[in-house]
């Protein structure tokens, strides 16, 4: 009970310096999939690389229907326990989420020392290796929770059973059961945490307000796992994000300033990125930090420009936005690492979205259309007003310098004439001293 007790109390305690478990990946090809089986299969096989563990084998079987008892079917049940046992594989990892008797009887089929999990607790373990914030480990540990209290009753399954004998002596009350006793340890955890995110959610709401109130044009970079959020983010800002080459290497939004090129100041903000099938858990344990999305005044949709799956990626980071009701939002689609293209395939893609941005965070290449893009959407929604301010309220001259779009400027004798494109949060400042043109 060690390994539950410590899921349950402090999260599982993965390290990444620990030895290299060997896994044995499982598929099932069924109708309608999205994703092509093989596409799936290789992005399960990077996310147990970023967890820690190496791909042995790997196994498919196509169905038209799932079997309820063990997912696949029982022979092939059984054809993976023998895989498990010739690759001397210590975990056997599904690419689909396993209902938790299935994650039951699928234990029972393989050797003692197997580990069955599915790509849900594939993915919380990897969200627990890079939470680094209190704010983001505390929704991993919601997440993890979650995900832990139906599956409670098969850790003590071989207790029932010693119960259920029957004969003289065994009709006295049991009193509360260990399973009952680890129920309540969840659920009493989930509501403790809970309680913990909703004062951070204040906490982080009233910084939002602060940003909001101060009328700053906000920028959210949104996109699938992997497509180079954080390396956009350092190459526009400078800010030293952490940045490499891993499935979910960041996890908490990073907000830095950004100067355009008219000297205007606008927020740019990293966030968590998403993958096909990601747990509705996960989606609803980072909401405060997903909210970040859904206050932004636009959304920058950065994609993989060199992965074969891009469009699929597309589709799926349009699923959640969807989720978090965000696609609403204005957006810009921005092809990143282009880099990594032919100059063919640059072309292509050039005449497939005539309207998105290429670039590369690697080498800079792209950086100043897509600032220049970013400077026309902000300009989007401002109202351009002339004004007289008088030399006593520099305040305003600051204001217009900081936060608005000086576009001509002269002192005159009574003040400063300026013409601005003002966002709609600042004209009532600018109104009383407004001038006919």
């Amino acid at each position: 009970m060690t390994e539950y007790q410590s899921v349950i109390q402090k999260g599982p305690a993965t390290s990444a310096a620990e030895q290299r478990e060997r896994a044995v990946l499982v598929g099932v090809d069924r109708p309608g999939l999205s994703w092509p089986l093989d596409s799936s299969l290789a992005e399960l096989a990077r996310l147990a690389d970023t967890a820690g563990a190496e791909a042995v084998a790997v196994t498919t079987q196509k169905l038209s229907s799932l079997n309820p008892r063990t997912f696949v079917g029982s022979g092939k049940a059984e054809e993976i326990a023998q895989l498990a046992r010739e690759n001397d594989a210590d975990v056997v990892i599904f690419d689909d989420e396993l209902t938790p008797s299935q994650q039951s009887n699928l234990e029972k089929v393989m050797d003692k020392d197997v580990k069955v999990i599915d790509r849900t607790a594939l993915i919380l373990d990897i969200f627990a290796l890079h939470a680094t914030s209190r704010e983001g480990r505390l929704q991993v540990r919601l997440a993890q929770n979650q995900y832990l209290y139906p599956r409670l009753r098969g850790m003590w399954a071989h207790l029932a059973s010693n119960r259920m004998g029957g004969g003289v002596g065994s009709r006295f009350g049991e009193g509360e059961s260990q399973l009952e006793v680890d129920r309540r340890m969840v659920r009493n955890r989930i509501t403790s945490i809970r309680r913990e995110l909703a004062h951070l959610s204040e906490v982080r709401a009233v910084q939002r307000e602060t940003r909001y109130g101060s009328g700053m044009f906000k920028v959210a970079l949104a996109g699938y796992t992997n497509a180079g959020k954080s390396s956009l983010l350092n190459r526009l800002t400078g800010a030293g994000v952490l940045s490499y080459d891993k499935l979910f290497a960041t996890l908490d939004s990073t907000t830095r300033k950004f100067e355009l090129p008219e000297g205007r100041e606008i927020t740019l903000t990293d966030t968590v990125g998403f993958i096909q099938k990601l747990p509705t858990t996960l989606v609803e344990a980072f909401k405060s930090t997903l909210d970040e999305i859904n206050g932004a005044d636009l959304i920058l949709h950065v994609v993989d420009a060199s992965s074969d799956e891009f469009e699929s990626q597309i589709e799926a980071v349009e699923e959640v936005l969807g989720q978090i009701e965000a696609q609403s939002i204005p957006s810009v689609l921005i092809f990143n690492k282009c880099d990594l293209l032919a100059e063919d395939q640059l072309v292509g893609l050039r005449n497939r979205f005539p309207h998105a941005q290429f670039v590369s965070a690697e080498t800079g290449f792209g950086i100043d259309d897509l600032v220049a893009a970013i400077s026309k959407a902000a300009s989007a929604t401002e109202v351009l007003m002339s004004v007289l301010v008088p030399y006593s309220r520099g305040d305003l001259v600051s204001l217009a310098h900081g936060r608005c779009t000086v576009v001509t400027e002269a002192h005159e004798e009574q003040g400063t004439q300026m013409q601005l494109r003002v966002a709609p949060a600042f004209t009532s400042q600018f109104k009383p001293f407004e001038v006919a043109e």
